[in-house]
């Protein structure tokens, strides 16, 4: 039952590491080099306006 015990408080550590650090990682900022990209696929998905090339 003991060993029961610390499995669970190991589990429970590492549950809360792992909290920490996607919450370390979901507060930093977007890179701007991604938000280009972002943003260069945006105006490619956008329907073009003028002549077809049909």
């Amino acid at each position: 039952m003991k060993q029961d015990r610390k499995l669970s408080s190991l589990e429970q550590e590492i549950e809360a590491n792992l909290k920490r650090v996607y919450e370390d990682v979901a507060k930093q900022e977007v890179p701007d080099r991604f938000t280009q990209l972002l943003e260069q696929l945006r105006q490619a998905d956008k329907p073009s306006t003028g002549s077809s090339n049909d």
